[in-house]
């Protein structure tokens, strides 16, 4: 089956299985794929198909379709000025509260700007009138479309209807050829759920909560911007599940928070025995590639999130989307619960062994005793790369302290004013755990007016010469020339001179015993910890190969 072709089936599929009844065509042949698709499904009595010839007229016939059924109606048409000619009823659409699921057809990337026939530029064609815009894509034929394909579809359908309806756009690029070629085959099964669409989403309404089924095999996992956590915390305490949180999630804590989930969820034959039956998700998780792959393969993820146009779903397996769940209390053995602490406490022993095997200040080892022994009360800053990273692999469960990161984008950009204004927002002692070039690149941040607010934050500054994280990514794998060029990007910059230009006190870190004594002190002040890279990415390995026997052998007992 021809990209194209695969494409339009499973969009036009997914369409119906949220729920769509009608759909307005306005006919062209960049389009002919989604024309097929929804001609096939009317054909088999699916849907209601509409045609128009006029672009203007098919858009208000969507309009009032949608706007006497008040439900989404799916508008397609082709490339170039046809797509212009919706932009009147999608701003009609916007005004009124009516869904629509406007579908344009549009030329491959590589034909745009170039002069070829009937391509403009359709990207955020609508502008602020839809309630989302996404740009799908050119379909490929490789695993993974589907579950992109489907869970964008039901996201656009639920967007378009509660809490607020209106219109939302996808753009959709085709590459010829546009007709199916007699080769059913594809990469992976194009099917979706036959009980429904792909996410579930529960509608945002007074006392709407979605009930978790019950299960002892359950997981909570916390990542960045959660909210109700302590609440989430207590009902999976409850409920016998053990909660996988990130640093910034502020969810490890208590009995049932692990420290070394990454490391227990890198051994497949772990995996494979405590195989979640229903994972519930709050905040965007993102740190762990192990943790990613739990949710990839979950056979129910729920997702509870705050608002229902916008959640967090990076490898796209939720199954059900709401803004509040229950989380019932199952009776029974703790059998699951006491499989993975077993696990985690032999991991995280491996793990301090090898961390306290020299008293060298290391990477891991700093970001596990800073976040031990800051006093109750504090707030920990950290940036978004290998800091937080660290924290996750190491950092023990503990109460008292709040930990943020700015992991919405993950940018590297103004960290130190960051750290600055959460520590001038916080009531109690501040602590900033930054990489070399993260503090570098807003070093001035670190300029203060003779009459502005000087916070109390020690910033504790990682000084591998360059860009650590890229020692533990394949680019490592490269020789020193081109490595340590365009990866390594070492500086040579003495951060004792850049704090004395600020007129900051200075200490460097000489040993990892010392570092409670390194970060004492009030008011703004710098504490440098120089670390090798290669000396960190082997460390790594240890730390990984060290847990990953403890886990097997806790298996094997």
């Amino acid at each position: 089956m021809n990209p194209a072709t695969a494409l339009a089936t499973v969009l036009v599929d997914e369409l119906l299985r949220c729920g769509m009844t009608d759909a307005v065509l306005a006919p062209g042949s960049r389009s002919a794929p989604l024309a097929l698709a929804l001609h096939a499904a009317a054909e088999d009595e699916r849907l209601r198909l509409h045609v128009r010839i006029d672009e203007r007229s098919a858009s208000f016939l969507a309009l009032g379709l949608a706007k006497r059924s008040a439900r989404p109606v799916a508008l397609v048409c082709t490339s170039g000025t046809a797509a212009a000619n919706f932009h009147p009823a999608v701003i009609e659409a916007h005004e009124s509260a009516v869904p629509l699921i406007v579908l344009t057809a549009d030329r491959p990337p590589e034909l745009r700007d170039t002069g070829a026939n009937q391509t403009i530029d359709q990207v955020k064609l609508y502008g602020s009138a839809v309630r989302w815009t996404c740009e799908v894509g050119v379909p490929e034929d490789r695993p993974g479309m589907v579950a992109y394909w489907r869970s964008m579809i039901s996201r656009a359908w639920a967007v378009s209807r509660e809490p607020d309806p209106g219109p939302v756009h996808l753009n959709v690029a085709f590459r010829e050829p546009l007709i199916p070629d007699g080769d059913e085959t594809w990469c992976e099964a194009l099917d979706g759920d036959a009980t429904g669409a792909w996410t579930k989403v529960r509608a945002a309404t007074p006392g709407s909560v979605l009930h978790v089924p019950p299960t002892r095999r359950g997981v909570l996992v916390v990542g960045d911007g959660a909210a109700n956590v302590k609440r989430y915390v207590a009902a999976a305490s409850m409920a016998g599940w053990p909660v996988l949180s990130e640093p910034n999630g502020n969810a490890r804590y208590g009995d049932h928070a692990l420290s070394s989930h990454h490391f227990l969820l890198g051994v497949p034959e772990f995996v494979e025995r405590t195989r979640p039956e229903v994972v519930v998700t709050l905040g965007k998780p993102g740190l762990s590639r192990p943790l990613l792959s739990l949710l990839r393969h979950a056979e129910e993820h729920i997702v509870v999130s705050p608002t229902l146009t916008r959640w967090p779903d990076p490898v796209r397996s939720a199954t059900q989307v709401a803004q509040e769940a229950e989380i019932p209390v199952v009776s029974g053995d703790g059998a699951w619960l006491r499989t993975w602490r077993t696990a985690d406490l032999a991991a995280r022993a491996a793990v301090d062994e090898v961390l306290d095997s020299t008293d060298e200040v290391t990477e891991p080892r700093l970001a596990r005793d800073l976040v031990a022994g800051l006093p109750g009360g504090s707030l920990l800053f950290t940036a978004a790369s290998m800091p937080i990273r660290d924290l996750d692999q190491v950092m023990r469960p503990r109460r008292g302290i709040r930990i943020m990161a700015n992991r919405g984008a993950s940018g590297i950009d103004g960290l130190v004013s960051s750290a600055m204004g959460a520590a001038l927002a916080h009531n109690g002692r501040s602590y900033a755990l930054l990489g070399d070039l993260a503090f570098l690149h807003d070093q001035n941040g670190l300029v203060l007016g003779l009459r502005d607010h000087r916070p109390d934050l020690a910033i504790v500054v990682v000084n591998n010469e360059g860009g650590g994280i890229f020692s533990l990514l394949p680019q490592a794998s490269l020789k020193d020339d081109p490595f340590e060029r365009v990866f390594g990007t070492p500086h040579r910059v003495d951060l004792s001179y850049l704090a004395a230009a600020h007129g900051l006190p200075y200490t460097r870190l000489e040993s990892a015993s010392n570092l409670s004594k390194a970060v004492a002190g009030e008011g703004l002040r710098i504490i440098e910890a120089r670390t090798d890279r290669e000396a960190n990415a082997a460390l790594h390995g240890r730390m990984r190969q060290a847990a990953h026997n403890a886990v097997r052998t806790v298996l094997a007992e």
